[in-house]
């Protein structure tokens, strides 16, 4: 499994002290601390580094609490990128931050539109198809405008129904290879019945949303069981921590745009 060049560029955005006001999901939580949220930012990037790509660094925007979450606002191809339209009031006009940047690699480019809602997180690509998760953030009608735009580039897309998850990626990881990390609603969900699946226990439901950059996988710190399966499997393993990111919702996907 090593040797493959899956990305070559990754841009991340740093963490805004505001970040303690994003958007909570449980509160067992309390809000995430920015120091230490900055740091575990650095080191993400560091492990990206050792992966192999370009890492693109944005500066924080203060005025939007969710903004290093930047897999929302962009669904980035092979052959063109996309500019979402989040679902999520607080979050509407951060992909407009993102065009600009997006035009530096991108030549094509399509716009997701009212009333269609999109947000990166619902989406996962497996080679030229792309699965997209209908959720409270992304809805039919921006689903459907992104597999038109992926249809003139010669790709496909299927929509997948959501009735727990916040969102697609939340509960699955495809690290290439036909292998998918599965958890929750999507175990016995016949639409990945093709895979190869490494199933995540739910008490580390959380850890599913890993990503594969090259020849490295990315896993979350603090879930060993799914750290072992992962190597089991035969993927190299770097831990990176995002326990404060996960305290609004965050993940490893969330925070980077990856082509």
């Amino acid at each position: 499994m090593e040797g493959i060049k899956i990305f070559e560029n990754v841009i991340v955005r740093k963490p805004p002290k505001s970040l303690k006001n994003g958007i909570a999901s449980n509160p067992e939580f309390k809000k995430p601390d920015y120091e230490k949220a900055l740091i575990q930012h650095n080191d993400y990037v560091r492990a990206l580094k050792k992966c192999g790509v370009k890492v693109c660094v944005l500066e924080a925007i203060e005025k939007y609490p969710d903004s290093c979450f930047i897999e929302d606002v962009a669904v980035c191809t092979k052959k063109f990128a996309a500019i979402t339209n989040p679902g999520a009031s607080s979050r509407k006009g951060e992909e407009k931050e993102i065009i600009e940047v997006i035009k530096k690699y991108y030549n094509d480019i399509e716009y997701i539109k009212e009333p269609g809602t999109l947000e990166g997180g619902d989406v996962m690509m497996v080679k030229d198809h792309f699965y997209i998760g209908l959720s409270k953030r992304t809805n039919r009608e921006g689903a459907e405008q992104l597999i038109k735009a992926l249809g003139k580039y010669g790709m496909s897309g299927s929509i997948v129904e959501i009735s727990e998850m916040l969102h697609l990626k939340s509960g699955l990881a495809y690290l290439e290879d036909n292998v998918l990390l599965v958890t929750g609603e999507f175990v016995n969900n016949l639409e990945f019945k093709k895979f190869n699946k490494i199933m995540i226990d739910e008490e580390e439901s959380y850890s599913a949303n890993c990503i594969r950059v090259n020849d490295y996988v990315l896993v979350p710190a603090g879930y060993p069981k799914t750290k072992e399966k992962i190597k089991a499997a035969g993927f190299k393993v770097i831990v990176v921590d995002t326990s404060e990111y996960r305290k609004v919702n965050g993940g490893l996907s969330c925070l980077s745009l990856r082509f």
